[in-house]
């Protein structure tokens, strides 16, 4: 199973979020899938495809890289990298043309080769302030 699902995680990160092909998604995501985001939870493929959406209409370019995957039989642990540049409307935040850099974690469980659950953290406070709309923090020096 753990190759399986290490298979299912890349296909999503690759063809759903960074090509946008969001056809896919029933074949990737139960109809009963729960993601559990930082803005909050969404529910089978319909909620997956709009939390991508809402990330690449905000940030066409954006590219997530796997930089570190962990499978343990129907759970997979992963931390990632996402890129873009803001050029769309992204949480109401007007365009800026910023590039931003976010990593993030994720663990997901599969059954019957398709995710039903997904806990994702990012580092969103992060993302507002690469955006400009909340304060950085002060440089502390040693």
């Amino acid at each position: 199973m753990s190759d399986d699902v290490c298979a299912l995680l890349k296909r999503f990160i690759d063809e759903a979020f960074n090509a946008g092909n969001m056809q896919i998604l029933p074949e990737l995501i139960a109809p009963d899938h729960v993601s559990h985001l930082p803005c909050g939870d969404h529910y089978g493929p319909e909620g997956v495809r709009i939390d991508i959406a809402g990330f690449r209409t905000g940030f066409p370019d954006l590219a997530l890289t796997l930089e570190s995957v962990i499978p343990c039989g129907e759970h997979i642990v992963y931390r990632f990298t996402a890129c873009g540049t803001h050029l769309g409307p992204f949480l109401g935040i007007p365009p800026t043309g910023r590039r931003i850099r976010v990593e993030g974690i994720g663990l997901d469980r599969y059954q019957n080769g398709k995710a039903v659950e997904r806990w994702i953290q990012y580092d969103s406070f992060g993302l507002l302030q690469q955006l400009g709309v909340l304060p950085g923090y002060p440089t502390f020096e040693r």
